[in-house]
């Protein structure tokens, strides 16, 4: 039982050490870089910013409460609390709820995350322009938001199935509460009345589905607006997130099916490439034709030329146990070839853990990052 325990927290540990392995290289581009500033930084007014938008309508949801107790759902827009009349108060909310949520990609230099809070900034700044009195403070905050975002483009370069993923989910939550919410709000405004979160679940669920059922329909304009909307929105998220999720895996089983497994070589006085980019197929190429051995280490198999014959290792680069897998014991270089210095980095610090004694070779981009790398290469 001693010997069970001790396995389990061994487990325990290697799963935490991989998780703030996984966050170093997401929060800083190279070691020793700082993981707030510049984009903790923006993250964090970004969320600020968002949460300033927000609290109009978390001033007023104890209101809205009362209001549902009392009333009921409305049947349209001009019964509903006042938050909902404040000129640009509902897209503000809107934006500020999806920027809450950005805040934490950004966090984590998500490209994605900088694309969306950057159009959703611009949005707000519209909307800050059409209100009256014009607001100079928020103005000059949209502002300097959009500086910042601009400035600091080349700090979001995390594009990932896996960030993909993430964010699609976070989508369908945030559209699943407005369906719901928006439902029972103007419940009044179907027949029959939806007076129920269960009833509001179920039509916004029927309705993003594009099923249709017509056991509910809506009967005011308001209502009609608000399905419409409902629909859009959902065909927009569900196509995103079939299209960065579901088909890259889809066809990575086809790829296992159909493709036959690759034979394994001797993995002896052999080169290990990690980094599939275009420098990283050039070296291979070159590799290939002088007849020298290489394993490639790639996270996720590749069947695509000219790696389709390549012996490869699957895993990722920085983890000792695979680059032990790969040979780097007996290997005579490591090249670590990709796209981004932080993940390099990473590999040579792996490669100096487990005590490979090969010849490291890194690929740098950036000039600062160069003398880090250097020192621990």
């Amino acid at each position: 039982s001693y010997q069970i325990a001790t396995l389990g927290d061994n487990v325990t540990k290697g799963r935490i050490a991989r998780a703030k392995k996984w966050l170093g290289q997401r929060l800083r581009r190279t070691p020793g870089e700082s993981w707030f500033f510049p984009h903790g930084l923006l993250a964090l007014v970004v969320g600020l910013y968002g949460f300033k938008n927000v609290l109009p309508l978390l001033d007023q949801v104890r209101l809205i409460r009362i209001y549902l107790q009392t009333f009921g759902p409305a049947q349209d827009f001009s019964h509903l609390p006042a938050v909902f009349h404040i000129p640009g108060g509902v897209p503000q909310t809107i934006i500020g709820l999806v920027q809450l949520l950005m805040s934490a990609g950004l966090l984590l230099r998500s490209r994605f995350a900088w694309v969306v809070t950057l159009l959703l900034t611009a949005l707000s700044l519209v909307v800050v322009l059409k209100q009256t009195p014009l607001s100079f403070i928020q103005l000059g905050i949209v502002f300097l938001l959009l500086a910042g975002l601009i400035l600091t483009r080349k700090w979001f370069d995390q594009s990932t199935v896996s960030t993909g993923s993430f964010f699609s989910i976070l989508s369908i939550l945030l559209l699943m509460g407005y369906g719901i919410f928006g439902s029972f709000i103007l419940g009044k405004g179907f027949t029959p009345p939806i007076t129920s979160l269960m009833t509001a679940f179920y039509f916004a669920v029927i309705t993003m589905a594009t099923v249709g059922y017509g056991d509910i329909v809506p009967t005011t304009d308001d209502a009609r607006l608000f399905v419409v909307s409902l629909v859009l929105f959902g065909i927009t998220v569900f196509s995103a997130a079939i299209s960065s999720v579901l088909i890259p895996l889809i066809n990575e089983r086809l790829k296992k099916v159909l493709t036959p497994e690759k034979r394994k070589m001797l993995r002896k006085n052999h080169y290990i490439l990690v980094g599939t980019g275009t420098l990283a197929r050039h070296v291979y190429q070159e590799f290939s034709s002088r007849n020298l051995p290489v394993t490639i280490i790639v996270p996720k198999e590749i069947h695509e030329p000219p790696f389709e014959e390549a012996d490869e290792i699957v895993g990722d680069p920085s983890d000792g146990e695979i680059l032990k897998k790969a040979g780097a014991m007996d290997a005579q270089a490591i090249l670590a070839l990709l796209e981004e210095d932080a993940e390099n980095a990473f590999v040579v610090l792996a490669a100096r853990d487990i005590g490979s004694k090969a010849r490291t070779i890194v690929s740098v981009r950036s000039k600062a990052s160069f003398s880090r790398i250097r020192s621990v290469s």
